[in-house]
C-alpha cells in the first residue's frame, strides 16, 4: 500500500511540477512577490497530495512564537517535507539553498524565479557575506528568510554543529531567530522513494533576541533549544545517549 501510495504521489509531481514550472516561465515579467504568490496554490496542493495520498499529515506546536516581524528561521532538516510545509506554515517564506540546484530540470529553473537566496558554498567566507546580504535583502521585502543550519538533510537522531550563517544573517539585521524542531523523517526518510503515512510534529521555539547577544551566542541557544526539543519529540531516537551514560558510571 505504501509503494502504491508513494507511487501516485511521485507521479503527480512528475505531472505538476513542469506544469507550474512552465506556467511560472510565462509570468517571469511579473514582480518578484507576485511571482512568489502565483506557486502558492501548488504548494498547497502539494501539500493536500501529501496529506491525502500519502496519508502524512502535521501537527504545528508553539504557532504563537511566530513575530509578526520578518525573522530567521533556523530549522531542523530531515526531508523534503519541510521544504513545503515551512511554506504554509509561515507567511511568505525565502528559502537559502545552494546555487547548484538550479541545474536541476524544472525544479531549478523554478526555484530560480523566485525570491530567494542561492549561495555558492563552494566560495567560504564569500558565501557567508551572500547569506546576510541577500538575507538582509529578503527581510527588508518581509520574507522569512529560512535556513537550515547544519547544512543538509539528516536522518531521525543524527545531528551536526550548527553553521554560522543564520545567526551571523540575525545579527547583522536585528531580526530575531525562530528555532524549529521536526520530525518529518520518521514519515519521509532521506533520499527514500517509498513514504510511511503518519503525523510530523513541527514544534516552533521562543523568538531569540540578538540584541546584545554574540553570534556565537545566538547560534548556540537555536542549536541547544532544538537539540532539547528534538528529544521531547522523539524520544525514541535519542535512548541510546541515556545507556551509554549509565555505562559509564557503572564503568
Amino acid at each position: 500500500m505504501n509503494f502504491l501510495r508513494s507511487a501516485l504521489y511521485m507521479l503527480a509531481m512528475a505531472i505538476t511540477t513542469p506544469l507550474i514550472v512552465l506556467a511560472l516561465l510565462c509570468v517571469f515579467w511579473l514582480p518578484s512577490r507576485q511571482r512568489r504568490l502565483f506557486v502558492m496554490p501548488w504548494v498547497r496542493l502539494v501539500m493536500w497530495l501529501i496529506r491525502h495520498v500519502l496519508g502524512i499529515e502535521h501537527l504545528v506546536v508553539g504557532a504563537e512564537n511566530i513575530p509578526d516581524q520578518p525573522c530567521v528561521i533556523l530549522c531542523k532538516h530531515q526531508s523534503a517535507w519541510e521544504t513545503f510545509a515551512l511554506q504554509v506554515i509561515f507567511p511568505l517564506t525565502s528559502f537559502v539553498y545552494k546555487r547548484e540546484l538550479h541545474w536541476l530540470p524544472f525544479f531549478g529553473w523554478g526555484i530560480k524565479l523566485m525570491p530567494f537566496v542561492a549561495i555558492d558554498r563552494a566560495q567560504g567566507k564569500a558565501a557567508l557575506k551572500q547569506v546576510v546580504e541577500r538575507g538582509q535583502q529578503r527581510l527588508d521585502e518581509g520574507y522569512h528568510v529560512v535556513i537550515f543550519p547544519e547544512g543538509t538533510r539528516l536522518p531521525p537522531g543524527a545531528q551536526r554543529e550548527f553553521k554560522i550563517g543564520g545567526a551571523w544573517l540575525a545579527a547583522a539585521t536585528n531580526a530575531p531567530v525562530v528555532p524549529v524542531a521536526l520530525d518529518s523523517g520518521e514519515c519521509w526518510p532521506r533520499n527514500s522513494f517509498l513514504k510511511t503515512p503518519g503525523i510530523v510534529t513541527v514544534s516552533i521555539g521562543p523568538a531569540i533576541d540578538p540584541a546584545g547577544r554574540k553570534i556565537s551566542q545566538v547560534n548556540t541557544a537555536a542549536e541547544e533549544w532544538i537539540a532539547a526539543e528534538m528529544r521531547r519529540i522523539s524520544p525514541h531516537r535519542y535512548r541510546h545517549e541515556g545507556e551509554n551514560t549509565a555505562t559509564v558510571a557503572a564503568a
